[in-house]
């Protein structure tokens, strides 16, 4: 990897740092790290991307030097970067925080050495580690033709509404999850429990799994830990939903790109007057 460009993925705190001039933002290429890495600085090798090599390391605080340079937030670099890109600091990210987390054994506590770029093996022990990645599902919930959006208070837009999501329990599977959690946060009873589509979501080491649901009975009654608000909305009305980097903004616009059932049967009366 010596004196071949490459693309290198620095990371201060949670922040990405990124070349900015007229023509937007960029990741770093050149055959040299940004600032230079001590022997201790962590850093992963990652997937090439357009015939590069890419790296990734962490830096605890600013270079005195970021001429040209700035810092942007891993979710807002969603914005400013292409896809790929985005999708390979999000995995820099993920593996990073891995790094610094499992720097000791959990079993002995001797220090862990790299096996590959992907795992771990303890110096005294033997005990191996990879990456560990957490499972939490979203779902889409329908009720005629309308569906239901929660305020969660952890939100990071305080107006804005979302879909009922959580993290999967050890020894269920993901529907048992999607159950348990509608029934937990909003306490609503659903079936024609469907798979949409999944999105890793490196905040820190996630992955979310999206589904669609029906409406079968129950009250909305919030769990106060967790919401603040949850309610009926349908695609008329609707209240701030989130970003579109998000799997619940796609099942949202997926709901709104449907054809309305009111819709339908003013198509289907309209053909039928044109043939009489």
């Amino acid at each position: 990897m010596e004196g071949q460009a490459t693309y290198w993925f620095v990371f201060i705190g949670n922040a990405l740092l990124l070349e900015h001039d007229d023509s937007g933002y960029h990741v770093p290429c050149m055959t040299e790290a940004p600032f230079p890495l001590k022997e201790w600085t962590p850093r992963q090798e990652l997937p090439p991307l357009n015939g590069h090599p890419c790296m990734a390391y962490s830096l605890n605080t600013p270079p005195t030097d970021m001429k040209g340079m700035v810092t942007v937030g891993l979710r807002e670099s969603w914005a400013l970067l292409p896809r790929a890109f985005y999708n390979v600091a999000g995995k820099a990210s993920e593996l990073l925080y891995w790094d610094s987390n499992t720097r000791y054994c959990g079993v002995c506590g001797a220090p862990m050495k790299r096996a590959t770029t992907i795992s771990k093996q303890c110096t005294n022990c033997g005990k191996e580690v990879w990456p560990q990645v957490s499972p939490a599902i979203i779902v889409r919930i329908r009720r005629g033709d309308d569906i239901l959006l929660v305020h969660a208070k952890n939100f990071r837009r305080s107006e804005m509404y979302g879909l009922v999501a959580g993290f999967v329990e050890t020894g269920e599977t993901l529907e048992q999850c999607v159950k348990r959690e509608v029934a937990e946060e909003v306490g609503l009873e659903i079936k024609n429990i469907r798979y949409f589509g999944s999105q890793p979501w490196p905040y820190p080491c996630g992955i979310m799994i999206g589904f669609t649901a029906d409406y079968v009975k129950g009250e909305v009654h919030v769990q106060e830990e967790e919401l603040s608000n949850a309610g009926w909305f349908n695609r008329d009305h609707l209240p701030p939903i989130p970003d579109k980097m998000s799997i619940a903004r796609k099942l949202i616009d997926d709901y709104i790109e449907e054809e309305r059932p009111d819709k339908e049967k003013e198509v289907q009366q309209s053909t039928k007057t044109e043939k009489k």
